[in-house]
């Protein structure tokens, strides 16, 4: 962990250990052992970036609905094992003294390190021996920053699929907009994963949305109008990304939860390998 910033850890009401991040200027974001999750993520002037449903029950196993749950190593029900698979229901442990990630990644961040293996039971139900590190940092300008590592510790090449399954706190469905989609293909969900191509110059809302972006570009935008607000996406290394909105009759919508990638800046969606991604030990 890196105390240029405040780090400060507590336990939950089950006893589950939580993590506190925040830069010198007061921004912040709170992690759970129990899943790897990120559960909010807060600007320096104490707003909240992300939503938790008021029906969200944070005790084992049930998976957290809000923040960012991490589905690993399945998304979806494209395999043979549960939902979303099996890293955001169990506890992860800290990581004191993780691999070196790329120079001067920590310069600036208060973050920590993360570690996830496989239990008995795990490969049982997934034969793979493997070493999930998941870096969370806040950084000086009050991004929100997450990087993944997964390792094959066996001599068995594995496939998996791994997604950030962001919820945003947005103001109204009606108002907002997502940008840097535009010609692509994506899968329909909603229409049995027929393969269309985006025809807009951004993505509105007027009715539910589910689809599966191919190919996407490193930054994606997201624009709630209302809030005079904006979300940018950065990522590497993650080839698509979700979109998913429950669209209410209410003016005014709960949330909007996207399916992302590994940088988020709140100067202001979402990813997931829509193709398996195989490693090797």
């Amino acid at each position: 962990m890196d105390y240029n910033g405040v780090v400060e850890v507590s336990r939950d009401k089950n006893g589950i250990d939580e993590i506190l991040l925040r830069n010198p200027r007061g921004a912040s974001t709170r992690v759970s052992l129990y899943g790897g999750q990120v559960l909010s993520w807060r600007t320096d002037q104490g707003e909240e970036l992300l939503f938790t449903s008021s029906k969200a029950i944070f005790k084992p196993p049930n998976p957290v609905r809000g923040g960012i749950p991490i589905c690993f190593p399945q998304f979806g029900n494209r395999g043979a094992l549960e939902h979303h698979g099996f890293a955001r229901k169990k506890v992860w442990i800290i990581d004191d003294n993780p691999p070196p990630l790329q120079p001067n990644d920590s310069n600036g961040k208060s973050y920590v390190d993360l570690l996830l293996k496989p239990s008995e039971d795990d490969l049982k139900l997934w034969p793979h021996s493997f070493e999930f590190r998941l870096r969370v940092a806040i950084t000086a300008e009050g991004n929100l920053a997450m990087v993944s590592r997964i390792r094959n510790i066996n001599c068995k090449p594995f496939s998996f699929s791994i997604a950030y399954h962001t919820y945003f706190s947005i103001s109204d469905i009606n108002e907002v907009r997502v940008e840097g989609l535009e010609t692509l293909d994506y899968l329909d969900n909603l229409c049995e994963r027929e393969r269309f191509t985006e025809q807009g110059d951004a993505l509105t809302f007027e009715s539910e949305v589910d689809r599966v972006y191919l190919s996407s570009s490193d930054v994606i935008a997201v624009f709630d109008h209302q809030r005079k607000r904006t979300f940018q996406i950065r990522k590497e290394g993650l080839p698509d990304v979700g979109k998913n909105s429950l669209f209410h009759s209410q003016p005014t919508s709960s949330f909007l939860f996207f399916l992302p990638s590994e940088n988020f800046n709140h100067h202001s969606p979402p990813l997931k390998f829509q193709t398996p991604a195989t490693v090797r030990s």
